[in-house]
């Protein structure tokens, strides 16, 4: 019975996986999980949310993405969209005050979203502070993939210019804190900006 009931636990978050990716295939982007690798399976797999929720909040993710790609003033940046709950967090360097403002509008514009974060700036980066914003970023995830506070929870780690944004679903507020912490303590860091929602608040 054990064997069994781990087998259905495993089923669980295999199904979730399956399902969000179905999601985003249908709604033909499927490049949106492209370059995140194993650690955006074990994020869909182990997330807080209710599958139900994950589905939706994937669908708000890939008409957002979609929008800024077809709109003739965001299609050229670099905008990640993040979301949980129906709340939209756009992160990245755009140009101008006019494509942060486009941008937002976009994200407002779809059907589902509850509110917008703006974490954009105006402004650029080298390839070298590219690289070394990959290598945070990376070094977060590992930090949190082998937490035993943090290893069963999605949290999603972006890294702009030395600035860290991490967005998602944790269980407490003990959790929350723990993510800050460790995302404070990679080398490199030189801001968190905290977007992680706490499930028994809702």
């Amino acid at each position: 019975m054990k064997n069994f009931n781990s087998y259905i636990g495993k089923s669980k978050g295999l199904f979730s996986l399956t399902l969000i990716l179905l999601v985003f295939n249908l709604c033909g982007c499927g490049w949106v999980l492209v370059g995140g690798g194993a650690y955006e399976g074990y994020k869909v797999a182990t997330d807080p949310r209710t599958v139900g929720t994950q589905v939706d909040d994937a669908i708000i993710t890939a008409k957002v993405k979609a929008k800024l790609i077809e709109d003739p003033i965001t299609k050229a940046r670099k905008i990640d969209v993040d979301t949980v709950n129906g709340v939209v967090t756009l992160t990245g360097l755009v140009e101008s005050e006019k494509e942060i403002n486009r941008a937002i509008e976009i994200a407002r514009s779809v059907p589902g979203v509850k509110k917008v974060v703006n974490n954009l700036r105006v402004g650029k980066r080298s390839i070298g502070r590219y690289l070394d914003d990959k290598e945070i970023t990376a070094r977060i995830k590992a930090k949190f993939i082998a937490d035993p506070e943090l290893k069963a929870l999605s949290i999603d780690v972006d890294t702009l210019n030395g600035v860290v944004t991490l967005t998602g679903v944790v269980e407490r507020e003990s959790q929350r804190e723990r993510a800050v912490r460790l995302a404070k303590s990679v080398e490199g860091v030189k801001q968190v900006i905290v977007n992680i929602q706490i499930k028994s608040s809702r």
